[in-house]
């Protein structure tokens, strides 16, 4: 049976990767094509020849394939892959990124997006696409609030996001959680079983969301209530219960607003706090780049004509640079604060949006404006969405950039907090927010009928995260040898 292309994002014809590796080696580099949709006007699948088609698959590449991790002859040096991912970058600010890099090896991965791509797309791969968020490792998971308030679990870090093999964002999340069991001083044996349960859940959860009619699956959510409800330890429920409701009784005036600013002959600017957050060099509080303004302008078309409407009561009071994550240290990231009147304060986000560490493997993405391209990524892959979430493009250099409220209730998990029990429901979790996410772009009935209702699958990821957990080790290794010998700067910020 031939493959046909059920959606824009599921399948590829088996012969398009053929043509694209080498015959005789699965562990080549490939370059992965998107099929062009065919809209509603195409004739729909059956639900049998769906999961037919996942199926199907398991022939080109079997299930069991994905166990193996062997680095090829060509794999660049992992010191130059960091130096091709400084390119662009602030240059003041590359110091600091690599001194951040250089704290751990889970420290190392979280930065390492495209050493991990590049990797990737040497692996076995099952034919089948969806929206990948491109650097799902498992701090890039979180609650954050909906417009109606709710605090629901998903992935909150998109900068990467393009159509691509559902298997990249899996094996990313899945190693990430072997090297963060180390980082936590977790036994082996534990933190295989971890990641099992990662995979498991994932799994598990996509043969649900297989079952759900569209419109069922377009609206679900996780619910962080209904997830800490779960948790069997009472002691720790209530912690985590309380924690969640001290931050929903959060607001922009009360607790960023006085954080983030200071008071200069009676107004409030963002205040400095080098080395994370500074006004441009020659410019005061207050004073704010024309290119700031033009961007802000572009943005604001980028909205909904109702938003647009909400985002005029705002004025723009300053602009300063922001140091964010490790992955984004040293591209241009802005935070913007606006007020409406008095004690009614609003800040924004705007990040630098820079071409995927997929492109160069799973092609060029259909947008223009990489802001775009992420902006197109949270509104198919979460579940609600920002109603700020937007984009825009800067003169300097023809940067494209993203923007979002800043710290819209959002939290994260302090994962270096949890001992096995809580890191292996954190796994649970985060394989069915990586799931839900997955099933709202691909096809979960294909991506369900390849990995079968056994645990061939999850055992042959598991091996696969082990195998690359030790070799992350190896290049974090690498890594600090080049900083030693003065090949890389390293800047360390003091506790």
């Amino acid at each position: 049976m031939q493959f046909q292309p059920a959606s824009e994002l599921e399948v590829m014809q088996p012969a398009s990767i053929q043509e694209e590796t080498d015959p005789g080696s699965q562990h080549d580099e490939m370059v992965v094509k998107e099929e062009e949709p065919d809209g509603v006007f195409r004739k729909h699948l059956t639900r049998e020849e769906r999961k037919a088609i996942g199926k199907k698959a398991r022939e080109n590449c079997p299930r069991r394939s994905h166990a193996l991790w062997m680095p090829n002859s060509s794999r660049p040096d992992p010191v130059d892959v960091v130096a091709k991912a400084d390119k662009g970058r602030i240059p003041d600010l590359l110091a600091l990124r690599h001194g951040r890099m250089a704290q751990s090896p889970f420290t190392f991965y979280r930065g390492g997006a495209l050493a991990m791509a590049i990797d990737l797309a040497t692996t076995p791969y099952s034919g089948l696409r969806t929206q990948c968020c491109g650097d799902a490792h498992m701090l890039n998971f979180g609650g954050f609030a909906t417009p109606e308030r709710r605090i629901i679990f998903s992935i909150n870090d998109l900068d990467e996001t393009l159509p691509a093999p559902w298997e990249w964002d899996l094996k990313r999340l899945s190693a990430s959680f072997v090297i963060g069991s180390r980082d936590n001083s977790f036994s082996e044996s534990s933190a295989r079983d971890i990641t099992l349960a990662c995979v498991r859940s994932y799994r598990e959860r996509m043969a649900e969301f297989s079952e759900m009619k569209c419109l069922e699956l377009w609206y679900y959510s996780l619910s962080a209530e209904t997830l800490i409800a779960e948790i069997r330890n009472s002691d720790r429920r209530k912690q985590i219960l309380n924690r969640l409701n001290k931050e929903k009784g959060k607001s922009v005036a009360e607790d960023i607003f006085p954080n983030l600013t200071e008071s200069i002959e009676g107004s409030h600017y963002i205040k400095d706090q080098l080395p994370t957050i500074f006004h441009p060099k020659g410019y005061s509080p207050g004073q704010i780049l024309d290119t700031v303004k033009k961007a802000l302008n572009v943005y604001k078309k980028s909205l909904l004509p109702a938003y647009q409407k909400l985002f005029d009561r705002y004025e723009l009071t300053d602009a300063a640079i922001k140091v964010v994550g490790i992955g984004s240290v040293g591209t241009y990231c802005w935070v913007l604060l606006l007020t409406a009147g008095e004690n009614d304060p609003f800040f924004l986000q705007v990040k630098e949006a820079r071409e995927s560490v997929l492109e160069p493997f799973a092609g060029k993405s259909k947008f223009s404006n990489h802001g775009e391209r992420i902006v197109y990524g949270y509104r198919l892959m979460q579940p609600y969405g920002d109603i700020f979430l937007g984009w825009t493009a800067g003169e300097l250099e023809g940067r494209h950039f993203f923007v979002r409220q800043l710290r819209d209730m959002k939290i994260s998990v302090r994962v270096n907090t949890l001992n096995e029990e809580l890191m292996t429901t954190y796994a649970e979790w985060c394989g069915m927010a990586l799931a839900l996410s997955h099933a709202r772009s691909g096809d979960p009935l294909a991506i369900s009928g390849y990995m079968g209702k056994g645990d061939v699958f999850d055992e042959a990821i598991a091996n696969f995260s082990v195998s690359y957990a030790d070799q992350n080790e190896k290049d974090y290794s690498r890594f600090r040898w080049a900083i030693r010998e003065g090949k890389l700067d390293a800047e360390y910020e003091s506790n």
